[in-house]
């Protein structure tokens, strides 16, 4: 049996109220509308935002257009903006708290991992603050004595940044500090469902010194705010996180002026296990990859390909762990798995479920709804006698659902490993460093896991191959994403002349 944490009542039952960020000002917007957020845990409203509109959206991208043209922020040497981007930090650390309860409350995320998040996104800003002084070109004298050729890295212009509901804070920090130490301005929209973090990092952000348009905020539906953000043709690049087929509307709609792209998409990760391994290191793994975040992660460890002769014995020992899980209520500092996000995505999830097992797989374990009364929540749940084949086992179910597959040699290891239709991340458990190896080489996806999942750090580049996105966030190259390189060709002395040589008539 699953280990249940029951809701308790809201320590704060009142209803948090937000405007959205424009021009530096807080402001209703143009028609005053409001958005209610439900709590997936506790059913009942929590936060209120304006409703943005594209004449909101328009106001917002102007604001940042002027900001951008004729503003300071592109202009500040780089350690002026540093500094600002250092205080940001610091005030988003001093309000961790406040942070961490949002997105718990907002998205039904375990507390105690939501203040992991905001530890690791304060990370992220002084680590986007120390590659704002480190963004630089390149020269070249060696083109002759006549010749200096200078290559400059230019803020590339307007950013229109759109995250998703599943981490609030992080996401939002793993682009959001870049883009402004390369000296962008920029337009954000958060989900809907969990916009209070990233408003209340506009008024961090006003704090910390960021002039007025640099960062406008506003929240709004994908069709009202989200199109006119990828489309408008003063929008010089769209960084998306999102489903991939979300992503695919983005990109066309950038494709009107040809924006610069870059989008983090799905994933359906699997974790190769051969028996050499070490198997207990992996069992824990195999269940933190496919319930942290409730499996609400485009990181997830979804897919598990096991090698055939210990199949059986790892399925056992992963569905026992998985009994000691802890689900529920999200601000219960023990709770491990907490609320779905919608009714309508528990829906979702439980449907890939019931249409598997009509299909001949097993229900090792969950695989049902739980029911607190109030709120929406899904057992932990593994799906065993899978084939390649079934929908469960190769589309992204972004819920507490694993899948087991097995295989006998490495090439039907890696075979199935890459035949989806995303390559986000993979993990190999081996011993063997010729194993790991050859399917850290083999494997089509952005990140490879060797004997450990999940694992990041600032430095290190995420973003993944085929239908899991284009381009890459963190790392030290993540700031020139934000940038346009422009060559200056400069000649030095006489220039030799095309049609006649200097000195005749």
């Amino acid at each position: 049996m699953t280990v249940l944490v029951r809701p308790s009542p809201l320590p704060d039952p009142k209803v948090r109220s937000f405007d959205m960020l424009i021009g530096g000002k807080w402001t209703a917007g143009q028609e005053g509308r409001v958005i209610e957020r439900t709590a997936p845990s506790h059913g009942m409203v929590v936060s209120r935002y304006r409703a943005g509109t594209a004449a909101d959206a328009e106001r917002a991208i102007s604001a940042a257009r002027e900001a951008f043209d004729n503003g300071q922020w592109p202009r500040m040497t780089a350690a002026e903006r540093s500094r600002i981007l250092l205080k940001a930090a610091d005030l988003i650390s001093a309000r961790a708290d406040e942070l961490a309860y949002l997105d718990a409350i907002e998205a039904g995320k375990p507390i105690t991992q939501v203040k992991g998040e905001i530890a690791g996104a304060v990370d992220i800003w002084r680590y986007a603050a120390a590659l704002a002084r480190d963004l630089h070109g390149e020269s070249y004298n060696t083109l002759g004595d006549g010749t200096l050729g200078v290559v400059l890295r230019e803020a590339i212009g307007v950013v229109s940044i759109i995250t998703p509901w599943n981490f609030p804070f992080l996401i939002v920090s793993q682009k959001l500090p870049f883009a402004l130490a390369a000296g962008c301005t920029t337009v954000v929209k958060p989900s809907e469902l969990t916009s209070g973090s990233t408003l209340v990092l506009g008024d961090i952000l006003i704090e910390a010194g960021v002039p007025a348009g640099v960062v406008n905020i506003l929240v709004g539906t994908g069709p009202e705010v989200g199109a006119p953000m990828t489309s408008h043709p003063d929008v010089d690049m769209v960084s998306f996180t999102g489903s991939t087929g979300v992503g695919r509307l983005t990109m066309a709609n950038a494709a009107q002026t040809l924006k610069k792209v870059s989008l983090e998409l799905g994933g359906k990760n699997p974790q190769i296990v051969f028996p050499d391994a070490d198997l207990d290191a992996f069992v824990d793994a195999a269940v933190f990859g496919a319930y942290f975040n409730a499996g609400e992660c485009c990181n997830a460890g979804s897919r598990l390909i096991l090698h055939k002769s210990i199949a059986s014995d790892l399925v056992a020992r992963i569905a026992e762990l998985s009994k000691q899980v802890k689900v529920g209520d999200p601000l219960d500092p023990t709770t491990q798995v907490g609320a779905i996000i919608t009714p309508q995505h528990l829906e979702k999830v439980t449907g890939y479920v019931a249409d598997a097992a009509k299909s001949g797989a097993t229900i090792t374990l969950g695989g049902q709804p739980l029911d607190f009364g109030i709120g929406q929540y899904m057992a932990p749940t593994i799906l065993s006698d899978l084939s390649p084949e079934m929908p469960v086992a190769r589309d992204e179910v972004f819920g507490p659902v694993l899948s087991v597959l097995t295989f006998e040699t490495i090439e039907e290891a890696v075979r199935i490993a890459n035949a989806v239709d995303y390559g986000l991340s993979a993990a190999v458990w081996s011993r063997d460093f010729d194993t790991c190896i050859t399917i850290g080489r083999r494997a089509r996806a952005g990140t490879v896991w060797v004997n450990t999942f999940m694992d990041g750090a600032s430095e290190l580049p995420f973003g993944g191959y085929n239908q899991s996105g284009l381009g890459r966030e963190l790392g030290r190259h993540a700031v020139e994403d934000y940038t346009e390189t422009k060559t200056l060709n400069m000649h030095i002395g006489d220039r030799t002349a095309w049609w006649m040589p200097r000195g005749q008539s």
